[in-house]
């Protein structure tokens, strides 16, 4: 290909798929206990697990911008040789698109003749994976980097996650619930359904009672909004949630029996910290997003 098609860890995309295809990646950086790591894509799964377990002994993890000079480093070696098209993480979850543009302005200023696309997948974890895969048949098949931007374009609201979460303190933290709503909701053991918005950003849904019927409601969700099941692969993501990630697979085969697969993901660190341990989701291409 005359160009590089590339994109950021904040996708959760699997090592595996990473190294098959050859994709080149924007390793995000969060930091634990005052020490500062970077998403690896699951790559060693030690790193994950006691990362949750560190959260759930009370550690407060942190997530921070890349700066514009490390984008720079991560664009440059490509820029000075190829075309660049990237699939970034969405805008409306981080200020770190800025920095994006900015070392973009910087390069191509510097490289004139180099052509340098940004595609805000409105997307992050498991959607933004499933835009990529399907972006990546495009790049594989041959399609410009153009042709490619205008899918992407076209069908990231299409891109859902349903989510629930397993302990309240982590959206506290984050200001997506009050503390009031976090008491309450802990104590009637009430579990916010959420979605991924049409704004790119992570809205509540609806609330729901103990973690069960959690599970049967991103069910039922799924069942109502996916489309062409039998032409795709749903991904069911959970944050060190195995046993829950496994019922809710089983669960969506059950709903949806024309579908063509489901696979388990796991959320890694960065998406994580937000999140919090016990975080399950359900992800697929389904009719546009409503709220």
């Amino acid at each position: 290909m005359d160009y590089v098609f590339m994109t950021d860890s904040n996708s959760d995309i699997p090592f595996s798929i990473v190294d098959e295809r050859q994709i080149p990646i924007v390793f995000m950086p969060y930091v634990l206990e005052g020490t500062e790591y970077f998403a690896d894509l699951g790559r060693d799964p030690k790193v994950s697990k006691d990362f949750y377990d560190r959260m759930r002994a009370g550690a407060t993890p942190v997530t921070s911008l890349l700066p514009t000079p490390a984008y720079l480093d991560y664009f440059e070696p490509i820029i000075k040789d190829n075309d660049l098209l990237f699939i970034a993480f969405s805008s409306q979850l981080s200020n770190t698109m800025q920095n994006i543009y900015e070392a973009r302005k910087e390069l191509l200023e510097k490289y004139p003749e180099r052509k340098f696309l940004v595609v805000d997948t409105m997307s992050i974890s498991a959607p933004q994976t499933l835009i990529i895969l399907k972006a990546h048949e495009m790049y594989r098949d041959g399609k410009s980097m153009e042709e490619i931007a205008e899918w992407v374009e076209n069908n990231k609201l299409r891109a859902h996650a349903i989510l629930t979460v397993d302990d309240l303190k982590y959206l506290k933290r984050g200001g997506r619930i009050s503390g009031t709503a976090a008491a309450l909701g802990t104590m009637l053991d009430l579990r916010p359904v959420l979605v991924l918005g049409k704004n790119g950003k992570i809205m509540p849904s609806e609330k729901v009672q103990g973690r069960k019927k959690a599970l049967r409601t991103l069910v039922e969700r799924t069942a109502e909004i996916i489309e062409n099941p039998e032409e795709q692969e749903a991904v069911v993501i959970h944050a060190d949630a195995i046993e829950d990630a496994e019922r809710l697979a089983d669960l969506i085969r059950q709903k949806v029996p024309n579908i063509k697969g489901v696979k388990i993901f796991p959320v890694g660190p960065v998406i994580g910290t937000h999140c919090g341990p016990g975080t399950v989701a359900s992800c697929f291409f389904g009719k546009e997003r409503a709220i």
